[in-house]
């Protein structure tokens, strides 16, 4: 069974910074994308932010030039790297893993951002 931990949330002032992770265990085939979703208040869940296993990156275009989203293939491990936060960033973040070797796709259970003005 494929887990998906997340960490590094917070609550951080405008301008500011911080770093999730996302380490996924289980069978998990080698060819996947692992990416960061977001979902505020009232809104749908968005795509932030993704990357392959080859590394090929994504990103929503309001979030460019100021995440980055990088990985760690022998850890299974994604990260995302925000800097410049914006209290418009303040959302509840998903980490999700589509296996396109078996198929599937699992969600962590979410950290929550929050970005103060």
């Amino acid at each position: 069974q494929v887990q998906l931990v997340e960490s590094g949330g917070g609550l951080v002032q405008a301008g500011g910074s911080l770093r999730l992770s996302c380490a996924a265990s289980g069978s998990i085939s080698n060819i996947n994308v692992m990416g960061w979703y977001r979902q505020a208040p009232g809104n749908q869940r968005e795509l932030v932010a993704s990357i392959t296993s080859g590394r090929r990156t994504n990103y929503k275009d309001s979030v460019k030039g100021r995440f980055t989203i990088s990985r760690d293939n022998a850890k299974n491990t994604v990260y995302l790297q925000m800097n410049s936060l914006k209290p418009e960033d303040t959302a509840v973040y998903y980490c999700k893993l589509e296996d396109l070797g078996f198929s599937r796709n699992y969600w962590g259970q979410g950290t929550q951002v929050t970005v103060s003005s």
